[in-house]
């Protein structure tokens, strides 16, 4: 009836949680990305759109790094906590994400 060690980790069902929350995170990016090349190009092609479009393809493969580089280290029997760096370049990515497709919109 002892207490159990605090590293002992109970695998549960939340490391696959956080990996589907990371794949719909994906997709939700892409989804941005592809939304924002299609704005970009459907009243013509200009150099603005284009840089917009360029910049929100590099944030996106860079996104899509982070995530991969996330999901993979979740599919391990005892996954680490997401790094503050990774966090930072994840936030990072979204926001830029954000910030060039609205570029492009407007």
């Amino acid at each position: 009836m002892g207490a159990e060690p605090l590293d002992v980790r109970d695998p549960g069902l939340q490391p696959e949680r956080t990996r589907l929350a990371w794949r719909r995170t994906t997709l939700a990016a892409t989804v941005v990305a592809v939304l924002a090349a299609k704005q970009a190009v459907h009243d013509g092609v200009t150099a603005a759109g284009l840089v917009g479009t360029g910049l929100s393809l590099l944030v996106w493969l860079a996104f899509l790094g982070v995530a991969h580089r996330r999901v993979r280290a979740l599919a391990t029997t005892r996954p680490r906590p997401l790094t503050p760096r990774g966090a930072v370049w994840a936030a990072g990515c979204t926001i830029a994400l954000a910030a060039f497709a609205v570029g492009v919109v407007v």
